[in-house]
């Protein structure tokens, strides 16, 4: 799972529209709901860069094999709470329901928790599940290298790049390296 910056804007769109429609949430304003949405997205994308920044230098100053790389990022994100991977939706619907509640913009909320997260999840999980689909593309692009090697790091970040422009994903170096 991966929040690129481009996906944003529609994915508060379509969240807040859906919870709308649903009758899970009144709104007083709904374009100012969608930027208090917008900015829970945007600060999950900046502590990510901040967490793949720190564990990138981690690795380059202890002098570890990049596979450590992912490792010293959990333990990152662990430390600061911070949901990445699958735990990346719980994270971010928790701050959207801190958010709604506390929001002027957001009458009120009448769906139980379960109900509000089944819902975040369902919008959140269809656009952030592209990562799945880039990688696979990546690894057909690179399937001629051994992974885990120095060229096949460097061949799947290439690769990477190329297709998130393609697809008009492209991140401005959010972290790469393969899986």
């Amino acid at each position: 799972m991966k929040l690129f910056t481009s996906k944003v804007v529609p994915i508060a769109t379509e969240l807040v529209r859906a919870l709308g429609e649903a009758g899970d949430i009144e709104l007083d304003n709904v374009a100012e709901t969608e930027l208090d949405v917008q900015s829970v997205l945007k600060e999950y994308i900046r502590v990510d860069r901040d967490l793949t920044d720190k564990a990138k230098d981690m690795v380059e100053k202890r002098g570890l094999p990049y596979g450590e790389f992912t490792k010293i990022k959990r333990r990152l994100a662990e430390e600061k709470e911070f949901g990445l991977g699958e735990e990346a939706l719980n994270w971010i619907c928790t701050q959207l329901q801190e958010t709604f509640m506390h929001s002027p913009h957001v009458a009120e909320v009448f769906a139980d928790d379960a109900t509000l997260r089944r819902r975040m999840r369902e919008v959140l999980k269809k656009h952030m599940s592209v990562d799945e689909e880039l990688d696979a593309e990546v690894r057909l692009r690179i399937k001629n290298l051994q992974e885990g090697t120095n060229a096949w790091e460097t061949e799947y970040a290439k690769a990477m790049d190329q297709i998130k422009r393609k697809h008009g994903l492209s991140d401005g170096g959010s972290g790469g390296g393969g899986r």
